[in-house]
């Protein structure tokens, strides 16, 4: 399959960078339900700098699990940035990771508003002791496009912040 081998070359890449800095990551994915942690784990080697995965995919997981402030998804959403953000600090707090990226959207093929159609998927990446950035993008195609769509994102997101190694607040 293309796509994964795709995603899988961008997960090693991503591997590559951080065993040579001595830095790990972890996830904290939804509507991906564990796809970036997949593309991650394929790659051999990946336990020298993948941490964990945690796939969050009701409000209370994201609240129980990562410690989103229920405020949070009551006024932003579950799929918002700031929930994203809420999800990516949330990761490093309860791993050992130097890195973390959170995904959260609607995947479809329900479950858009006007507000929030089919393929609004939110994105955070966060750096220990950094910064957190957060991203919302549209994308288009049906559930599985959506979400491949969306690991590809979140990956090529983590290299080119670590290619800065500094996030904003």
């Amino acid at each position: 399959m293309a796509a994964q081998a795709d995603l899988e070359a961008l997960a090693a890449e991503a591997g590559r960078r951080l065993l040579q800095r001595g830095e790990w990551l972890a996830t904290a994915e939804s509507c991906t339900g564990g796809w970036v942690a997949q593309a991650v784990t394929a790659i051999a080697g990946s336990s020298a700098w993948f941490d964990r995965g945690f796939v969050t995919y009701s409000n209370a997981a994201k609240e129980e699990q990562l410690g989103v402030p229920p405020t949070t998804l009551e006024r932003h959403g579950a799929v918002s940035e700031a929930t994203a953000r809420a999800m990516a600090q949330g990761v490093l707090h309860k791993s050992g990771a130097d890195w973390s990226l959170a995904i959260t959207g609607i995947a479809g093929p329900g479950g858009g508003s006007p507000d929030k159609p089919v393929g609004t998927v939110c994105f955070a990446w966060a750096q220990k002791d950094g910064g957190c950035e957060a991203q919302t993008c549209l994308f288009v195609g049906d559930r599985e496009a959506v979400r491949a769509q969306s690991v590809r994102h979140a990956l090529r997101g983590l290299l080119e912040r670590l290619d800065g190694a500094t996030l904003r607040a």
